[in-house]
């Protein structure tokens, strides 16, 4: 084949520009228009996901609270122990 990556072939009547990945800005727009959408959605999405967590978080507190009282030893249990 022996020509470049990307120039295998060619094509009559077919112009073709191509930009190297090197001299393209990955962060065009990132504040204007990528900040704004991504609070938009998140502001969409968060009543789905909030109440989820937050009700997973209650019960594992619960949990935890349910059993180191449950685990605790009851004095009355020692008092004449001599």
């Amino acid at each position: 084949m022996g020509r470049e990556f990307g120039k295998i072939s060619y094509q009559r009547g077919m112009t073709r520009f191509t930009l190297s990945a090197y001299e393209q800005n990955p962060f065009a727009g990132f504040f204007s228009k990528g900040v704004p959408l991504m609070a938009k959605r998140v502001y969409s999405q968060i009543f789905y996901i909030v109440p989820p967590f937050i009700t997973g978080y209650m019960l594992i507190k619960y949990g935890n609270e349910k059993n180191a009282q449950l685990s605790r030893k009851n004095p009355a249990d020692y008092a004449n122990d001599s």
